[in-house]
């Protein structure tokens, strides 16, 4: 059989069968092709239909979100939850509230996570579910009425052993809460493991508000060293000013590295003498204002609302913000620039023609399938936690998703070699190694 033209088949079907849904094509093109080496040594999962069960979701919800605005209006809006494969463990995957969410794009995050969570070696499947629903401009009692309507639609599918979401743009610790109280109140359960991301004062775990944003930079730290670097006195830009992004910048200022660039929808920050964390997190966590503050209050630092914080000499890039931000002609500015490495804090925040850059120019590139991981490895740690009734200090936890992160690197890096010939190739070997471990799992388990 010609693997390459059975693969090419798969995905001419995925956009068959999924028409408008422009970010899981882009995201079935991006794995896809990158399958091949492992099929041509495995042909034992060529006619079994794992590929194509891989591509489509075993169960894919949408339902209605009516609520009541604090002038007593009813608004109503769209949820998602797509339950896309469970062969290692429980669907787990966060929950997006934004404007802009719809099934194409909750299908992208849910098959980028069967392979990232995958990669993490934990017992968990992939899933992705949200809302188009924007928390921007609410207050608490309006969010906090639309949580409880999501969940009551959405308990029935939940489940410490069947659907784990947790958060993702637009859920932070506040809706998690009311998501929670929302599913207790109607199952009369205290089932602490059905969500992760919660506080700790009640079953959250340490440092899995911080573990995308550290993860990432440990990653990154990873990819530096294969080439003898590391963050000592290297200028980094960050994009983003949410959790992610936030959290980068304290990784990346505790190793030794400048922040000197972060941005939010309405423009970047430039502050050559590095970013002050404290004052990010007052703008964004506390005053809910946007980052263009950050410069009235430090007359040294400038904003703008024209081009991208790419646009900024930097070392290292890491895109934290949202899918499809850095565009080819950022990647080229960043080559130009003499970047040595991107690692994606976000979820495909490179455009495939900005990923061909960099791997033509030989810039270390940590997609965010592997780079990002360490987010559901930690919750997949509170997890484990909540199911002992037990809680882990931060050391443990965030020595934990060291671990993990080295071991996704190296595990990474060992199968892009072997089925590629090029350890640097990331992209390789999380695809396969996620695969192999999803595919191994569902050849087991029979046709399902």
């Amino acid at each position: 059989m010609d693997v390459s033209a059975y693969l090419e088949t798969v995905y001419t079907e995925v956009c068959r069968r999924n028409p408008g849904e422009a970010e899981f094509h882009q995201a079935a093109a991006e794995v896809l092709p990158s399958l091949a080496p492992a099929l041509d040594r495995h042909p034992e999962y060529l006619g079994t239909g794992i590929v194509e069960r891989l591509c489509e979701p075993e169960r894919q919800l949408i339902f209605r979100v009516p609520w009541l605005d604090d002038r007593g209006d009813v608004q109503v809006n769209r949820g998602f939850r797509v339950e896309f494969n469970s062969a290692l463990g429980p669907y787990k995957g966060g929950l997006r509230f934004h404007p802009s969410v719809n099934l194409g794009i909750v299908k992208f995050l849910g098959f980028e996570q069967i392979f990232k969570n995958a990669l993490t070696g934990m017992a968990i499947g992939g899933g992705k579910g949200g809302a188009d629903f924007e928390p921007k401009g609410r207050s608490d009692a309006e969010i906090m009425r639309f949580c409880q309507s999501f969940m009551t639609e959405l308990y029935r599918h939940l489940g410490e052993h069947t659907d784990v979401p947790a958060g993702d743009i637009g859920v932070g610790a506040r809706e998690i809460g009311y998501l929670f109280g929302q599913y207790k109140r109607i199952t009369n359960r205290y089932e602490s493991g059905v969500l992760t991301g919660k506080p700790v004062a009640w079953g959250g775990s340490h440092a899995r508000t911080e573990a995308t944003g550290y993860g990432t930079v440990y990653f990154a730290q990873e990819m530096l060293a294969t080439r003898g670097h590391d963050f000592g006195d290297r200028h980094v830009v960050v994009s983003g000013s949410g959790n992610v992004a936030v959290y980068a910048i304290e990784k990346v200022h505790a190793l030794g590295g400048r922040v000197v660039a972060c941005s939010d929808s309405s423009g970047y920050l430039v502050d050559e003498d590095g970013i002050d964390l404290d004052l990010v997190k007052e703008i964004k966590q506390v005053r809910r204002s946007r980052i263009s503050t950050y410069a009235e209050a430090k007359p040294t630092a400038r904003f703008s609302s024209r081009g991208t914080v790419y646009d900024v000499p930097c070392d290292i890039a890491l895109p934290c913000a949202t899918q499809n931000e850095l565009r080819h002609d950022d990647a080229v500015a960043l080559v130009k620039n003499g970047t040595l490495a991107v690692a994606e804090g976000a979820n495909m925040p490179c455009t495939p023609e900005a990923v061909e850059v960099f791997r033509e120019a030989g810039v270390l590139y940590g997609p965010g399938k592997a780079a990002n991981a360490g987010g559901v490895a930690t919750s997949a740690l509170e997890m484990q936690q909540n199911a002992a009734r037990d809680s882990w200090t931060f050391d443990q936890t965030e020595s934990r998703l060291a671990s993990v992160m080295r071991t996704v690197h190296a595990q990474c890096r060992v199968n892009a070699e072997e089925y590629g010939g090029n350890p640097d190739n990331y992209v390789l070997g999380a695809n396969v190694t996620g695969f192999l471990r999803v595919a191994e799992a569902m050849a087991a388990q029979g046709v399902i």
